[in-house]
């Protein structure tokens, strides 16, 4: 698909996150990309710097390693005799490797053993949820298999899971239209530096935590943007 387009001749492609950039990247190094939620475009090589991107990529970082960092720090206030957690890994995602190293990094300091469950099709999931559960003591899978789950963006929070913790996805995306603007205005993405998410969301959803019978600690849920009752 992206070659597809790279031969439409298109004054830019808008690329979100780092599977789709990877796919455009392969298809042209003339045409301008734009990210809006990247995981981690340096730690993957899509930009040389964030404030000297290089080449024709450049956009808004989420910085997943340090988000997925907190995430499991959260994570172990709240259940603090937590001792083994399952990692689903998108193995196809060009950011699962940066990100998937903060996370065991993290754990070592913490004491909590990981166990990395590779996902490539939504097929996988049930397995994947079913093998977690064999190995732990503690959105529908993870309430299937009773297992308290830390998600991404907060539509998963809503949806049920347990918590969420992420960028403003759709601050970010907002943002990302501010580079298009610049590019199609003449400005080369080279010389546009990667920002940064600047908004940020835990959600807890209590409901889910009273089914799973899971008492989170005040000092937990004070730290929450929207707990769901």
């Amino acid at each position: 698909m992206a070659a597809d387009l790279v031969r439409l001749k298109l004054d830019l492609i808008f690329a979100p996150t780092s599977t789709e950039v990877e796919a455009a990247r392969q298809a042209t190094r003339t045409i301008p990309i734009v990210f809006a939620g990247h995981a981690d475009p340096v730690g993957v090589g899509h930009v040389a710097s964030l404030a000297r991107p290089g080449g024709n990529i450049t956009g808004l970082s989420v910085l997943m390693p340090e988000i997925v960092a907190k995430q499991l720090e959260i994570m172990k206030q709240a259940l603090p005799h937590m001792k083994r957690i399952g990692v689903l890994v998108v193995s196809t995602a060009p950011s699962t490797r940066p990100a998937l190293h903060a996370v065991e990094a993290t754990a070592q300091r913490l004491g909590v053993q990981v166990l990395t469950v590779p996902v490539r099709r939504p097929e996988d999931l049930d397995g994947a949820f079913a093998m977690m559960a064999q190995r732990a003591v503690v959105v529908e899978l993870s309430l299937k298999h009773r297992l308290a789950g830390m998600f991404g963006p907060k539509d998963n929070g809503e949806a049920g899971g347990l918590m969420s913790s992420f960028s403003d996805v759709d601050d970010v995306t907002r943002r990302g239209a501010t580079y298009i603007d610049k590019i199609l205005k003449g400005a080369r993405p080279a010389d546009l530096p990667v920002e940064q998410a600047s908004k940020y969301e835990l959600v807890i959803n209590l409901k889910t935590a009273r089914s799973l019978g899971i008492t989170i600690p005040p000092s937990v849920l004070a730290r929450a943007d929207q707990i769901l009752e």
